[in-house]
């Protein structure tokens, strides 16, 4: 079993920096920092593309680039859990024969991601595809 540690070091105000093994990241309200949920949806970001570009690797199909759009509501009782969240991908320099490949690997993306999985058991996820 892997273990994950970062380490959170705060002010006696909402300021601080988390630390990871590989790099740090400031957080609060302020502007030039991240709050929870941003990392959150980063963090969803970043294990959705990572699990769809292993896919696509497999099925060698090339692309440019791949912006990652998260978006969601949260509710507005406590716990403020997420009510919903959309991921959409927008793909750039996709062979337009190959469209059906991506959307099949964002849905294998999704499934396999443990990020977007454990969010999934308390808001209503989605997943769209776009082409530039």
């Amino acid at each position: 079993m892997a273990v994950l540690k970062v380490i959170n070091q705060f002010t006696n105000t909402f300021k601080g920096t988390m630390i990871a093994k590989r790099g740090t990241v400031a957080i609060g309200s302020e502007e030039g920092t991240v709050a929870p949920y941003d990392m959150l949806f980063g963090a969803l970001a970043s294990c959705m593309y990572s699990t769809f570009l292993d896919i696509m690797e497999k099925k060698k199909v090339p692309f440019e680039a791949v912006d990652v759009e998260i978006s969601g509501e949260k509710r507005t009782t406590i716990p403020m859990t997420l009510e919903w969240v959309t991921v959409k991908f927008v793909v750039k320099g996709a062979p337009e024969d190959k469209h059906k490949a991506f959307q099949q690997a964002l849905d294998l993306a999704a499934k396999y991601c443990s990020i977007y999985q454990t969010i999934a058991h308390v808001a209503e996820m989605k997943t769209e595809i776009e082409f530039s």
